[in-house]
């Protein structure tokens, strides 16, 4: 399958959202789809993030995952994805903390300055500060985690113009249907 990495794949407002919001409707299995299962697809993303990042201007263009580290990228992604989750529902826990922890010291012991890992950690790391933290929302459409950079923090989609343009639309369509004899 061919994925283009396109502006709205970089809603998240930080690379390690972005990173975390590689899976698509992570938590509808039977839609639900990992982009980094394709080599080529992890292999690509380095350059989209360079291009349509919200920290571009911090990490530049990384450099791809080398292939010995793909495994505890995954591993960090995950981490990232459970931990920021659990802060948006107000069930932080110190396991997933320390496991966050764990696996960006892994990247950063690993991995190579510059490259799409590390950078990866440096950003998540980032996110641990207690203003970034409380910005954090899960989309209200899509389930990805986003930075609500909004002035009165009310945000509810990660995208404007594909998600909450996606519920305007169907809410539209339902009340007419209904409307109808």
């Amino acid at each position: 399958m061919t994925f283009s990495w396109t502006p709205h794949r970089f809603a998240g407002g930080a690379l390690a959202l972005d990173v975390a919001n590689s899976i698509i409707l992570r938590f509808d299995p039977a839609r639900s789809v990992d982009r980094f299962a394709e080599p080529a697809q992890l292999d690509a993303f380095p350059k989209a993030a360079g291009e349509f990042s919200a920290e571009r201007a911090l990490f530049g263009t990384p450099a791809p995952v080398p292939k010995p580290n793909q495994a505890s990228f995954i591993a960090m992604r995950e981490a990232i994805d459970r931990y920021f989750r659990a802060c948006v529902n107000n069930a932080e826990n110190p396991l997933l903390l320390a496991s966050l922890l764990e696996a960006t010291a892994v990247m950063l012991r690993i991995g190579t300055r510059g490259s799409l890992d590390t950078e990866t950690a440096h950003s998540a790391l980032r996110l641990l500060s207690e203003t970034e933290k409380k910005r954090i929302r899960i989309c209200g459409n899509c389930g990805w985690l986003f930075i609500d950079r909004s002035k009165n923090r009310s945000r509810i989609w990660c995208d404007m113009s594909v998600c909450g343009n996606r519920v305007k639309a169907a809410r539209h369509y339902n009340a007419r249907k209904d409307r109808l004899p």
